[in-house]
């Protein structure tokens, strides 16, 4: 089940609420549908579909998709977050398995096995917490240098 972006959104942004899109499969979803969605939420952030780092961010949910359906068949969720200062996307995938994914030794003969190793190398931060019905893997891709914090205020 996909909710398209535009229902999920109101037309009058508030500019210090983060842009958020959720969609939850069942059984399947399709890694194509969560490369979308991540265009749609940095295009409203006003990024480029072209935009390095928004290319990088596609390729990160479509592997961590990708793994949930292969590793943990059953219900998962995606939820991507923009910072209100557009600089950083979060993406979380939850899925059934408790099992962490697994970092593989690299081997550049073997086919398959190298997603994660790039995903990490692409993000800014990459964590898995353990759930009580399975697990998130979250991902943190800045998607341009944070804006300098002024005095007062916190990092996000």
């Amino acid at each position: 089940m996909v909710t398209p972006l535009d229902n999920r959104a109101s037309d009058r942004r508030d500019p210090t609420a983060p842009l958020r899109y959720s969609t939850a499969w069942h059984t399947d979803t399709s890694p194509a549908a969560a490369r979308a969605a991540v265009r749609a939420l940095v295009a409203r952030a006003g990024y480029d579909p072209d935009h390095q780092p928004v290319q990088d961010a596609q390729l990160v949910v479509s592997e961590l998709v990708t793994n949930a359906l292969r590793h943990a068949p059953g219900p998962g969720r995606l939820e991507l977050e923009v910072t209100p200062d557009a600089a950083l996307l979060r993406i979380t995938v939850k899925d059934t398995s408790p099992s962490p994914p697994e970092l593989r030794t690299h081997d550049a003969r073997r086919v398959g096995g190298h997603g994660l190793r790039l995903v990490a190398r692409l993000c800014d931060r990459l964590h898995t917490v353990v759930l009580d019905t399975g697990k998130q893997v979250a991902a943190h891709l800045y998607l341009r240098e944070p804006a300098e914090e002024l005095p007062g205020q916190a990092a996000v």
